[in-house]
């Protein structure tokens, strides 16, 4: 790995820890709080602030906004934090923001994910692995998006709500209730419409098990049971079938509501 490589006319404050083959661009500010590992690069007038971990073979492009505080009226200055994991892509004017006392103090992204130009990452959302949040998305705060997801561009996701794991939100969206996993979601409020059978098949899910979870849809959304009775037949007649099991569970405990 080569050394660190930082710009002549870009700021590195005092305390700041660089990994080795760590980039700094030309008028990148990096903040004396920031660690950042391994073959990271920042690009030309990016800023990464606050206490913040970033960590191996990310990429921060231009005029992206890192680890500021958080446009929460309830924060008083806590010692919060953000959480970037490895080889995620942060586009363009693209904001991140610390967490707060209310949610648990720190806000996290996971691996692998791609943050489009202008997306915001409010304070304490909770964004996993090989997420895609597509141009122009605004995640509120405390939003939780699961592995997979996929947000559609200027798309808006209400705070407290969860986007499922492989689920799909369309472009221009408003969603204001959980998006259960592997679904659809689109519209201004968000409905759901069906499953994302193309994501699924993307991602190596099998004929039959789509089948069983289109089985499990329709059980829980369109038989007009309730909740409960809905995830008690889909539990007796489809045991033993994880991504069944997480579908239900994830409708089950949802304390906002979910799409329908």
């Amino acid at each position: 790995m080569s050394e660190v490589k930082i710009h002549p006319l870009a700021v590195v404050e005092k305390g700041a820890e660089l990994d080795l083959g760590v980039e700094i661009g030309p008028y990148a500010f990096v903040g004396c709080r920031v660690r950042i590992g391994a073959r990271t690069r920042v690009g030309a007038h990016a800023v990464v602030t606050g206490n913040t971990t970033i960590g191996e073979d990310n990429e921060i492009f231009a005029f992206a906004s890192v680890g500021h505080v958080p446009q929460d009226l309830k924060y008083r200055g806590e010692d919060s934090r953000l959480e970037i994991g490895n080889r995620n892509r942060i586009r363009e004017f693209a904001t991140l923001h610390l967490g707060t006392l209310g949610g648990g103090m720190v806000t996290r992204v996971g691996d692998d994910n791609l943050l489009m130009n202008y997306t915001h990452v409010a304070h304490d959302c909770q964004i996993g692995n090989r997420v895609i949040v597509a141009n122009g998305t605004q995640l509120g705060g405390h939003v939780i998006v699961e592995d997979y997801a996929v947000i559609g561009a200027l798309s808006g996701v209400h705070q407290f709500v969860r986007v499922g794991e492989s689920a799909i939100v369309g472009g221009g969206s408003m969603v204001t209730q959980d998006v259960p996993p592997f679904c659809n979601a689109t519209g201004n409020r968000a409905t759901l419409h069906g499953l994302n059978v193309v994501g699924l098949t993307r991602r190596g899910f099998s004929p039959e098990l789509i089948r069983q979870l289109k089985r499990a849809y329709r059980i829980v959304f369109r038989s007009g049971l309730t909740v409960a009775e809905a995830v008690a037949r889909v539990r007796a007649e489809m045991p033993n079938v994880p991504e069944v099991e997480r579908f239900i569970r994830f409708v089950e405990t949802s304390s906002r509501g979910v799409c329908r």
